[in-house]
């Protein structure tokens, strides 16, 4: 978070006994921004509120009012920075964190819309590739986390079922799908006996031998939400696919058209394996599909645009930066954070050779927009946080109300595309990403009670949650580094039993469109779609909650996809954490919702950090 007012003072007010005097610090003025109801006045800017409407799913965007506060995430940003790239608007994740705003990004921006047409100095060269991305990679930590679980990953993968235009056709379809295979280099990957990867050259993997066709025509009408038989065919070919992936072959990818006739419009299977994608990637590969198909369609060749950072030059980085010395002397933090007081989760420890992908059940909870749309904008901009901090507070919230213990223990799933070094730019690499960092939540002296009736405890408890998350370098890319990359700090983060709660929150995600027949959407089949996990891969965690945005014309809705293994948790168990989050959520909308307002949103500190910046400034 970045203060949107900043007063200067020649000394901080102190406390008799040396610490910060919160209360004589004076209030900052409201902060100057641009008028109201002001109109875009540059390229840029045009370009900016056009992107901030599309992908908040806005009507207006006022120019100074902030992307995070508007409703956005730090993988939505992501999008964003792609996308404005292709507009002619060059921006970084970075910028994006420290400006906002529309003006102020506008004001900042590169590229030939921007003003004045120029680049920063060194940034963007930098983040070309120079070997497309071919070549020998090792293993990055989550990667490595994977095959440490134990168990068979030939089906680990992520799938999406698209509508494709009527009579999109199998020659077309497949020239498209080239394309896209050869643009992004981790769909050519293959996982060696080596324990690492190995992209082919461009034009090696063929998307002829990857691509099937399933005949429809037959099936009646599919708009809606589609026929029985067509949802049969989705799960038979999703399940038929999802058995021909084979990584150590070099088979990363499979899809199926489902050819619906010449006047109606058809569906799209893409199944990837988990090795060559994460969630931000289907934000770059489904539209590069479609621009690929219309391209084709028309005639011409198509022209993607560029990738800036290579996967493997990224992985490679990863490596270099575990040794480095700033980034070991974390380890100490993250073995304390391990080490942390918590409350055993279920019967029994999670067991690898009994708790597996068979043995996991889940429920799904959906929280409505009146209460979803609150946890987007008003809530964060009310306590000076996040989207991910507000729903990991509901969950530590719920954890400690039903264990009766202040101290929570959790696994958080992060996007994972870092600044690690200048010049890269990632926010259109494909491949598997995702960080995964273990925080321990410290709910002491919080009245739980009042907390989820939505008093002052409640405020009190998402400040805390956001607090130590800021207080995590890099967002927790540093965790992975030291536990599976350098020899010299794995085996003692090794010790400490992980977590046996994990936490993912995968952002907005347009929600599948009910009437079947936009083309380059999800589908309403796409529920059917296989589960795509060995039976049996060893579970992860006892419990893992994965949260979602579905965006859709009626306001976005919260769905929470709850699973756990069944011989450490029941279901009566599970439920009741469930409810517990959606009552803390709702709590955290009503305290938000009732605070006092309309003063500049400020940065919420520590005390302990305001001390160490009293006694900076007083040096």
């Amino acid at each position: 978070m970045v203060p949107s007012a900043v007063v200067t003072l020649d000394t901080l007010p102190l406390t008799p006994n040396g610490k910060l005097d919160r209360k004589a610090l004076p209030a900052p003025a409201a902060p100057t921004t641009a008028p109201a109801g002001r109109e875009p006045s540059s390229p840029a800017e045009r370009v900016l509120a056009g992107l901030f409407r599309d992908l908040l799913r806005l009507p207006d965007v006022p120019l100074d009012q902030g992307f995070f506060a508007l409703g956005g995430d730090s993988i939505a940003s992501i999008r964003l920075v792609s996308r404005a790239a292709e507009a002619g608007v060059v921006i970084s994740p970075r910028d994006v964190f420290e400006q906002q705003t529309v003006a102020g990004l506008a004001a900042v921006a590169r590229g030939p819309v921007a003003a004045g047409g120029s680049e920063r100095e060194g940034e963007h060269e930098e983040g070309e590739v120079e070997d497309g991305g071919a070549g020998a990679l090792p293993l990055t930590p989550v990667m490595r986390w994977l095959l440490e679980r134990g168990g068979p990953i030939d089906r680990l993968s992520q799938s999406v079922l698209l509508t494709v235009p009527a009579g999109a056709g199998l020659p077309r379809l497949t020239e498209a799908l080239q394309a896209v295979i050869d643009h992004h280099a981790m769909l050519r990957a293959r996982l060696t006996p080596a324990a690492e990867l190995d992209v082919s050259p461009v034009g090696r993997v063929r998307a002829a031998d990857l691509l099937d066709r399933r005949d429809v025509a037959g099936t009646g009408d599919l708009s809606g939400a589609g026929t029985g038989d067509l949802r049969e065919a989705v799960a038979e070919e999703s399940e038929r696919v999802l058995g021909l992936l084979d990584p150590a072959a070099g088979v990363m990818l499979r899809a199926v058209w489902f050819d619906a006739g010449p006047d109606r419009p058809g569906r799209l299977l893409l199944v990837v394996h988990h090795l060559s994608v994460d969630g931000v990637s289907w934000r770059i590969l489904v539209p590069d599909l479609e621009a690929a198909w219309a391209a084709v369609a028309q005639g011409r060749v198509p022209k993607l645009p560029p990738v800036g950072t290579s996967f493997r030059r990224w992985s490679g980085l990863l490596g270099e930066e575990a040794r480095r010395p700033a980034r070991m002397a974390e380890a100490d933090l993250w073995h304390r954070t391990l080490a942390a007081p918590r409350t055993p989760l279920g019967a029994r420890p999670l067991d690898p050779a009994r708790d597996t992908a068979a043995t996991t059940r889940s429920l799904r909870l959906t929280l409505p927009s009146d209460v979803t749309g609150p946890l987007l904008t008003t809530v964060p901009s009310a306590f000076g946080t996040g989207t991910q901090d507000v729903l990991l507070t509901g969950l530590a919230l719920a954890l400690a109300g039903r264990q009766g213990s202040p101290h929570v223990l959790v696994d958080v799933e992060g996007h994972g595309r870092e600044e690690l070094a200048p010049g890269l730019d990632l926010s259109r690499t494909v491949g598997w990403f995702t960080s995964l960092y273990p925080v321990h939540i410290g709910l002491e002296g919080i009245d739980l009670a009042e907390a989820l009736a939505g008093g002052p405890a409640a405020e009190t408890a998402v400040r805390r949650v956001g607090e130590r998350l800021r207080q995590l370098p890099d967002h927790g890319i540093g965790f992975g580094l030291l536990r599976h990359l350098n020899p010299d700090t794995a085996h003692r983060l090794a010790e400490p039993p992980a977590p046996g709660i994990g936490f993912n929150y995968l952002g907005r995600f347009t929600a599948p469109d009910g009437s079947g027949t936009t083309p380059w959407t999800f589908a309403p089949e796409s529920s059917s779609l296989g589960a795509g996990s060995d039976p049996g891969l060893a579970a992860a965690h006892a419990l893992d909650v994965n949260a979602v945005v579905h965006d859709s014309d009626t306001g976005p809705c919260l769905v929470g996809d709850w699973s756990w293994s069944e011989g450490v948790l029941t279901a009566t168990e599970v439920h009741a954490l469930a409810d517990g989050w959606r009552a803390a959520l709702t709590a955290l909308v009503s305290r938000a919702e009732g605070s006092s307002g309309g003063g500049p949103e400020t940065l919420a500190l520590s005390q302990d950090e305001l001390d160490e910046l009293a006694a900076g400034l007083d040096a």
